[in-house]
C-alpha cells in the first residue's frame, strides 16, 4: 500500500490512487517547466539524457506562466492531448 500526502491541507486527507506506470517510455513526452528559477536548466539536461537513452521518443517543451498558480486549462488540455507522458520540473 502506498500513502500519498497532500501538503496543502493535512486536516482533511484526500484519497488518491497512484497511476499505474508503464514498463517502457515511447511516443511523445512533455517536459513542463513550472517557471521556477533554473527549472529550464534541469529540463535541458533531462531532455538531452532522454534523447540519448530513448532515441524513438519525441519531446515537447511547455512552460507555465507562473509557478504561483496552477497551469491554465488550455495548457493542460494541450499537454494532455499531445503527449503520452509528462515530466514536471521543480528547481531553485
Amino acid at each position: 500500500m502506498v500513502t500519498i500526502l497532500d501538503p496543502t491541507d493535512e486536516r482533511v486527507p484526500v484519497e488518491r490512487q497512484v497511476t499505474p506506470r508503464p514498463d517502457t517510455v515511447s511516443g511523445n513526452v512533455a517536459l513542463l517547466d513550472i517557471s521556477k528559477p533554473r527549472g529550464n536548466v534541469l529540463l535541458d539536461r533531462l531532455e538531452a539524457l532522454l534523447q540519448e537513452r530513448l532515441p524513438g521518443i519525441s519531446i515537447n517543451r511547455y512552460a507555465k506562466p507562473t509557478f504561483a498558480k496552477p497551469a491554465p486549462d488550455a495548457l493542460r488540455a494541450d499537454i494532455a492531448s499531445s503527449n503520452d507522458f509528462v515530466i514536471e520540473a521543480l528547481a531553485d
